[in-house]
């Protein structure tokens, strides 16, 4: 619908919102308007009570509360666009709220974990190199893989050991390599990366055979095939690693601002998690070792 079309034109404008956020408002604003026309409306006409109907209706269908939250958040940037743009004057979300959210601990790999899975791969092959160098950075500089797979070789710096690295809301921050991971990217850079290229240009830091940056898709299918040679059975998400580079470096004693800094996010209350898993952690090991535990 163009409408939608035009409110995710401006809030990528405005808000440098990702590729998969603006997916999911565009799929939770059609599946509202589709609703809305067997009901005899559109995403104009609607009330707060027709939200509410629609929300009790995606409740009853088995729709999770992260889900209606995700909704919720598309509806009020949604309407609250169309109120500044002066096509309504009053926002109908506005006093629908959130439903309460767990905080869900996330899986963590422990260090022998990390080990194995970065030795999966056999790095005497180009390939291999590739797939060693991209876990090894992951890991040292705890990315998302969508800010891993974009990275560039202007945001690589060798001799100053770091990154820039372009996060959500196109922001910008500066990560460590760490001494590993700079060795790694060091070889693949001199030897796997121009192998792959095979003479052919281009700037994407992370090539596939054909030349062409790695996509987030296949590097996720890659590490699930290394996790189970690693023999890693532990449910994984994309966030795995970046997971496991948050709470390893608290587990170490990080001040929890500086993981802030490191994993970019805006706010401190979503990094504190990790000081939760860390305390998961402790209790699994006191009641393991302790002769009271």
């Amino acid at each position: 619908m163009a409408i939608i079309e035009v409110f995710l034109d401006a809030v990528w404008m405005e808000q440098g919102l990702s590729a998969n956020t603006l997916a999911a408002y565009r799929a939770d604003l059609t599946g509202l308007a589709t609703w809305l026309a067997g009901q005899g409306s559109d995403l104009l006409g609607v009330g707060r009570d027709k939200l509410l109907a629609y929300l009790a209706q995606r409740a009853v269908e088995g729709a999770k509360p992260r889900s209606t939250a995700r909704l919720l958040s598309a509806l009020r940037h949604f309407y609250r666009y169309q109120v500044r743009e002066a096509r309504l004057s009053l926002d109908p979300s506005a006093q629908i709220a959130s439903p309460r959210l767990g905080r869900d601990l996330p899986h963590i790999l422990t260090e022998a974990d990390v080990d194995a899975l970065l030795a999966a791969p056999d790095a005497e092959t180009e390939l291999g190199m590739r797939d060693r160098t991209m876990l090894e950075v992951l890991y040292a500089c705890g990315l998302r893989v969508s800010e891993l797979v974009q990275l560039r070789l202007e945001q690589v710096n060798l001799r100053m050991g770091c990154l820039r690295v372009l996060g959500k809301g196109s922001k910008e921050r500066l990560v460590p390599l760490g001494e590993h991971s700079l060795d790694w990217l060091g070889d693949y850079l001199r030897t796997a990366r121009p192998a792959l290229l095979q003479g052919c240009p281009g700037n994407d830091l992370f090539v596939t055979q054909r030349g062409r940056a790695m996509t987030r898709q296949a590097f996720w299918y890659l590490i699930k095939r290394y996790a189970r040679r690693a023999g890693i059975s532990k449910p994984l998400s994309p966030h795995t690693l970046r997971h496991a580079f948050a709470t390893h470096l608290v587990n170490h004693g990080a001040d929890l601002r500086v993981v802030q800094l490191l994993l970019g996010h805006s706010d401190l209350s979503t990094t504190q998690i990790y000081t939760h898993v860390a305390r998961e952690r402790l209790k699994e090991l006191h009641a393991i070792h302790h002769p009271r535990g």
